[in-house]
């Protein structure tokens, strides 16, 4: 009878590594026929494959996006599940501003400090209130959505570069996820505090660029 107890914490892991990887595949399912489209479609092209790699071609986003999928891992449901949908949604949000040419001030230091903070809150494992991370991931993602939103190219395809940026963020946050789970054994909340120091290293040196 006392065993059993300790076998809940094992089974919902493996729960949510299914899920996990379940996200992941239904996303690539997602991605193949865009893919798919935007090579048919000539111009079409650059503006998803653009918007793809826009999100994966700069580090400072980078850090930020595996970063959230982290820290939904070290706060568990459903904050884990929350998070990287709440991201997507206010980055697209984010992009339209930046496509319609509405200004938003510091941005690049908007981004920057989101790496600082989210890898500090994983460097301490820090949990605050489910509204509160996601009232924070938001406010975040608006930032990162509009520097995508305002460095499309003239004649892209706007719908598909944001689909394209989306689905990048939506990979990057399965990342974080995926390492995540390490969380699980006594070793891998170390190594995964580790990280988060490392997301913070890497955005104070990209809030000191964006001040300098």
């Amino acid at each position: 009878m006392t065993d059993r107890p300790r076998l809940l914490p094992i089974h919902a892991s493996r729960h949510q590594l299914s899920m996990a990887v379940q996200i992941v595949l239904t996303t690539w399912l997602l991605l193949i026929p865009l893919i798919a489209l935007a090579h048919v479609e000539g111009g079409a092209a650059g503006g998803f494959l653009s918007g793809f790699g826009h999100p994966i071609s700069g580090l400072d986003h980078v850090l930020a996006m595996v970063a959230v999928g982290l820290w939904g891992a070290q706060l568990s449901a459903p904050a884990i599940w929350l998070l990287p949908v709440a991201f997507p949604i206010m980055m697209a949000f984010g992009g339209l501003l930046g496509l319609s040419g509405v200004e938003l001030p510091a941005v690049e230091v908007a981004i920057a400090l989101s790496a600082v903070i989210l890898g500090a809150l994983i460097l301490g494992a820090i949990r605050v209130p489910l509204a509160a991370a996601l009232l924070l991931v938001g406010f975040f993602a608006v930032f990162h959505g509009h520097a995508h939103g305002t460095e499309m190219t003239a004649g892209q395809s706007a719908i598909l570069y944001s689909i394209g940026f989306v689905i990048a963020t939506g990979l990057l946050h399965a990342a974080g996820i995926g390492i995540g789970f390490i969380h699980r054994w006594e070793p891998g909340r170390v190594a995964l505090r580790g990280a988060g120091g490392v997301v913070m290293a890497g955005g104070v040196f990209f809030l000191w660029n964006a001040l300098a």
